[in-house]
């Protein structure tokens, strides 16, 4: 039943957060607030990343909106590679690639949730960072595991 629960207080959160406009979700006056000696500005001004049809840069949204955009597909990131493993964790076995399978239908219903929310825009591209969290959350926790396993043997 405590596995149930982490599953659905992970999906919860997901719905929230995918129901919220950009507006109501933006970190940049926190960001102005507890960052405003813009540190890593040199090293991150290095980084141009291409989504969505355009490449997001410092020099093309500024400091705090890269800053953000990094810390929302982090989110992305970890929140799947959080729900692949509760997801796991919740099924029977064999179970890896049913885990990731289902938490990818789960990105794309994401998606979709955004989709019916007004100023947020569902992408592929998030589809397949959020997929790709998946299957790192999942490998990451079957190392872990195979670790902890071969440690209780010796």
């Amino acid at each position: 039943m405590k596995k149930l629960i982490v599953v659905l207080i992970l999906l919860s959160v997901l719905f929230v957060s995918s129901g919220q406009t950009y507006e109501e979700q933006t970190l940049i006056p926190t960001l102005e607030k507890y960052l405003a000696f813009k540190p890593f500005e040199g090293l991150l001004s290095y980084l141009h990343i291409p989504y969505y049809g355009t490449v997001i840069s410092i020099e093309e949204r500024g400091y705090f909106a890269f800053v953000e955009f990094l810390i929302r597909k982090g989110a992305h990131f970890l929140m799947f590679a959080a729900l692949a493993v509760a997801v796991l964790i919740l099924l029977p076995k064999p179970r890896f690639w049913l885990a990731f399978s289902i938490t990818v239908v789960l990105a794309v219903l994401d998606e979709f949730h955004q989709s019916l929310t007004g100023g947020r825009t569902p992408t592929v591209q998030d589809v397949m960072l959020d997929s790709f969290g998946a299957f790192v959350g999942l490998n990451a926790w079957l190392l872990f595991t195979k670790f902890l396993f071969l440690k209780s043997k010796r």
